[in-house]
């Protein structure tokens, strides 16, 4: 991508069940992933970049994000926010069935900036969807967040989670920075690069 991106910013199901409900997210500390998911939102909204915010429904039934139950609830820290739309999704991806894709070119949109929650799941499904659409699109690590799991092939940490599918997603998926370095690129209005597949692994293979 060259000259200045077109950037929208995707708040991916910052909902009460990942920070008081049945899902709680571990790592990074969820008041700290909050705080950098806000100041993005601010300085998004103060450079005229759209904010769009997806919120994830289950039936009343489902353990998780329940239609009408407290844990689906928005967050109040992006619920008190600035948003230009608002997305309903069940499945993972944000782009999903959503029609967000349609708004976003409408928009003139090229580049998906993508903060909230879960790292390795609904973030992971929409950074892929969007760049085999072909955006070019942008994770904030410290404004995003896993849980950790066990079953049948075993256990991780949520900070073992995150890491590695950061680490994978950098290789090209995605530019995976820090919020503090989006929003110096986006005063600067700079693009951020990923990583490549190739030189991610020869920096280890050379390194042995």
């Amino acid at each position: 991508m060259s000259g200045q991106p077109r950037r929208a910013l995707i708040v991916i199901d910052v909902q009460n069940e990942y920070v008081s409900g049945n899902l709680l997210i571990e790592y990074p500390d969820v008041n700290s992933s909050l705080a950098n998911i806000a100041r993005a939102m601010d300085a998004a909204h103060a450079a005229g970049i759209p904010v769009v915010v997806v919120r994830h429904l289950a039936p009343e039934s489902s353990p998780l994000f329940a239609r009408g139950s407290e844990g689906a609830e928005l967050h109040p820290l992006v619920a008190a926010r600035h948003c230009d739309h608002r997305v309903e999704k069940s499945m993972a991806s944000a782009l999903a069935g959503t029609g967000l894709g349609d708004w976003l070119r409408e928009r003139g949109v090229d580049t998906l900036t993508v903060v909230g929650y879960m790292t390795h799941n609904c973030d992971d499904a929409t950074v892929r969807q969007a760049r085999h659409e072909g955006w070019t699109v942008e994770l904030l690590y410290d404004a995003a967040g896993s849980v950790p799991y066990a079953n049948a092939r075993g256990s991780a940490t949520a900070e073992e989670i995150h890491r590695v599918f950061t680490v994978v997603m950098h290789t090209g998926f995605a530019a995976v920075v820090s919020t503090d370095d989006w929003l110096a690129a986006v005063a600067r209005g700079e693009p951020l690069l990923p990583d490549n597949i190739h030189l991610s692994n020869q920096r280890v293979v050379n390194g042995r």
